[in-house]
C-alpha cells in the first residue's frame, strides 16, 4: 500500500489518496476541497481511481466530490447517520462564508463491520460517532485514517450541530484499545500514534473535558 495526503481548502483538511500497489487501484478518502489538485494528485499515483470514502459528512470533507466525480464517477460511501450534514453542506458552507459545490447524494451507506476494499487491500470500517453521528475511520493494521475523531494533541469538537460529547468519549476510549504504534493519519493536522496521544493528549490522559453544547 502506498498513500499520499493533500491539505486542502480553508479549513486546512486533509485529503488521501491510497494505492494498491499490486492492483494499481485507488481511493479517495474525504475529498474536502480543490478538486483540481486531488485530481492531479490522483493522476501522478497513476492509479486507477475506484470510489470514494467518507468519514463523515462535514463540508470540509466533502468540498472536492462534485469536481472529482467530473473526472470520475466514482461511487461515494458515507454511514446514514451523517447524510443530514452531507445533505445541508452547501447551507453550512454559506454560513462560512466559503465557496462550495454541493455533491450528488451518496451512492452506498457504510456502517460498522464493514470491509472495505480497494484492489487487494481491505480496511475495517469502525463507527466512532461524537464529532458528527455517522463518523467513521477506516483501519488497516496499525494504520488508521481516522478522520476527524483524533488528532495531535486534541480531537474532534463536540459543540457543533449533531455532535455528542458522550459519545465521543465512548469513540475515544474504544480507540485507546488499540496498539501504542497504531498510526492516525487524521483530518487536520500532522499525523501522530495512539502511543503519543496516550503519553500527551490531555483529552486521552484526563487533563482536558470534552466541550460540550
Amino acid at each position: 500500500m502506498k498513500f499520499a495526503t493533500l491539505t486542502v481548502g480553508p479549513f486546512r483538511e486533509n485529503s488521501y489518496v491510497v494505492v494498491d500497489d499490486t492492483t494499481n487501484r485507488a481511493v479517495l478518502i474525504d475529498p474536502g476541497d480543490e478538486p483540481e489538485r486531488l485530481i492531479a494528485l490522483v493522476e501522478k499515483s497513476g492509479a486507477t481511481l475506484d470510489a470514494i470514502w467518507l468519514t463523515h459528512g462535514h463540508l470540509d470533507h466533502i468540498g472536492g466530490i462534485a469536481g472529482a466525480r467530473r473526472r470520475w464517477p466514482v461511487p461515494v460511501y458515507l454511514h446514514a447517520e451523517d447524510l443530514p450534514l452531507y445533505e445541508r453542506a452547501e447551507q453550512q458552507a454559506a454560513m462560512y462564508g466559503v465557496s462550495f459545490e454541493q455533491p450528488e447524494p451518496p451512492e452506498h451507506t457504510i456502517v460498522e463491520g464493514d470491509v472495505m476494499r480497494v484492489g487487494e487491500l481491505e480496511f475495517d470500517v469502525l463507527h466512532t460517532p461524537g464529532h458528527s453521528p455517522g463518523h467513521v475511520i477506516f483501519k488497516r493494521g496499525d494504520i488508521v485514517f481516522g478522520g476527524d475523531l483524533l488528532f495531535a494533541g486534541s480531537i474532534g469538537r463536540t459543540d457543533l450541530p449533531l455532535s455528542d460529547a458522550a459519545r465521543m468519549e465512548e469513540s475515544l476510549a474504544r480507540i485507546c484499545e488499540f496498539d501504542d504504534a497504531t498510526v492516525f493519519h487524521p483530518g487536520h493536522g500532522p499525523r501522530t500514534t495512539l502511543g503519543q496521544e496516550r503519553a500527551t493528549n490531555g483529552f486521552l490522559n484526563g487533563a482536558a473535558r470534552i466541550l460540550r453544547r
